[in-house]
Parts: C-alpha cells; sequence; structure tokens
C-alpha cells in the first residue's frame, strides 16, 4: 500500500474541483487528489518497470527496492510535511517511506527478500487454529519455527506506556542480498527517535559477490514513560566506496 497526496489525474469535468466563496463553483478536466488509489497506478507502474528491468526479483525484493530508495525529503530538500497535521512534519506513519525515486529503485545496493517460509513463520505466529493456518497458506506448511519479525524494509516497536525511567527493548532481525554489480561494503548510519537508544550488529555488511545475503541484528531500547506520541527515525546502510547506494528504512516507536 502507498499513501498518495495531491497526486495530479484527470477529472470528470462537469463534477466541481474548487469553488469561490461557496457560490461560484469551478470545473476542471484535472484535479489534485489524496488517497491510496490515486498512488497505486503510480506504484504499481513502477514495479512493473523494475520486474521488467529484473524479472529475476521477488514481489518482496521490488518492494523493498522501492521502499529503500523513497526521498523522505520534498523538492526543496526539507521534510515532506503532513497536510492533515498542520504542515508539522509527516512520519512513516503517513507518508510510508517518503516519495517514490523510480531511478533509484532500479538499482537500490541491497534488498530485504521475503520467502515464502518467511510468511508461513508469520502466520504461524498468530494463534490460528489449523483450519484458519490451512484456508491461509492452501498448502501443506511447516509451523516449526514461527516468527512475527519478518524480513521487512522497515522497523515498528509497539510498547505499552510505562513509568518514567523504565527501559523497554525490542530486537529485530534482518537479511539483505546484495544486488550491485559486486563486492562492496556498507555501513550503518542511524538517526535516533527521541526517547530511544539503537544498536546495530554488526556495523558493517562486507559482501563478496553480488546476490551473497548477510544479516544484522536491530537492538531498540525506548525509555518514553508515558509520552503516546510516535517518535520516528530510520537506519540508512551507506555503500563505503563511493556512497553510490544508500539503503534506507524507518524506524517507528509507538506506545500503545
Amino acid at each position: 500500500m502507498a499513501p498518495g497526496t495531491l497526486v495530479l489525474a484527470s477529472w470528470t469535468p462537469n463534477k466541481p474541483t474548487a469553488s469561490i466563496g461557496g457560490t461560484i463553483i469551478l470545473s476542471s478536466e484535472f484535479n489534485a487528489i489524496s488517497g491510496t488509489s490515486m498512488a497505486c497506478p503510480h506504484a504499481s507502474g513502477i514495479a512493473a518497470l523494475l520486474k521488467s528491468a529484473h524479472p529475476e526479483w521477488s514481489p518482496s525484493a521490488i518492494k523493498s527496492a522501492i521502499m529503500t530508495t523513497a526521498n523522505p525529503l520534498d523538492n526543496t530538500l526539507r521534510p515532506i510535511r503532513d497536510s492533515l497535521l498542520n504542515f508539522e512534519a509527516a512520519t512513516p506513519l503517513a507518508m510510508g517511506s517518503g516519495h517514490i525515486d523510480p531511478n533509484r529503485a532500479l538499482d537500490p545496493g541491497l534488498i530485504y527478500n521475503v520467502s515464502r517460509q518467511d510468511y508461513v513463520n508469520l502466520v504461524c505466529s498468530m494463534n490460528f487454529t489449523r483450519e484458519q493456518t490451512k484456508s491461509i497458506l492452501r498448502s501443506s506448511y511447516d509451523c516449526s519455527t514461527p516468527s512475527s519479525d519478518l524480513n521487512y524494509p522497515a522497523f515498528i516497536a509497539i510498547y505499552k506506556q510505562n513509568r518514567e525511567g523504565t527501559v523497554m527493548t525490542r530486537v529485530f532481525k534482518r537479511r539483505v542480498t546484495n544486488v550491485g554489480d559486486g563486492p562492496s561494503s556498507y555501513r550503518a548510519e542511524l538517526q535516533l527517535p527521541k526517547y530511544t537508544k539503537i544498536t546495530v550488529h554488526p556495523t558493517t555488511l562486507v559482501f563478496s559477490k553480488k546476490y551473497e545475503e548477510l544479516s544484522y541484528q536491530l537492538t531498540i531500547s525506548y525509555s518514553g514513560g508515558n509520552d503516546s506520541l510516535p517518535a520516528h527515525g530510520s537506519i540508512t546502510w551507506t555503500e563505503e566506496a563511493g556512497r553510490k547506494h544508500s539503503v534506507r528504512s524507518p524506524i517507528v516507536i509507538s506506545a500503545l
């Protein structure tokens, strides 16, 4: 799902697009509309473009490339703003990973791939009955390693509100695949949400060849007390040689 804000599109000319003083109705052949339905054609077209350029990529690889190369800044190089929150800086809960950049998505450097078993592990972690699990997976399955930590190119840590000074910790594990031209090295760069301490291990990923997959662990320690407002930051894996690729994933912290 991709959020869409003020997407320019054709419009039925016999329906109003704006008004002046409530009495003068204006119409147009074009209009700027917001919503996921407006973003869907653009996101779908970019996904088709990536599939044609990389026919070996899975749907999760395509989604990863789109998300990790999206830009959280607008065309003035300032944070994208949320029109529904008095134009304050938008959070990933409103804008996702940012503004899609098709050219960068064609060459993302790293991708977060998700296997069928990863999805099986996710479903198995949801405490469905055996019949419900079978109806979802529709084939034989192995629930020996259930996990709600999907190999997804974003992070969200949800905590119960706690007393000041209490630290709560969440651990995430991720795998990334090198889809660059060959050997490469990436270093982790963090933008910390407020009230958090984040550690990454290892802090450097060294790939010896294309399509090699490496893992890392991200640990979030949160001490937000009774602050119920979501906080957000990011982790970016930046290629050390020439900084050609930067692979960014949003991080969201929220209390229940």
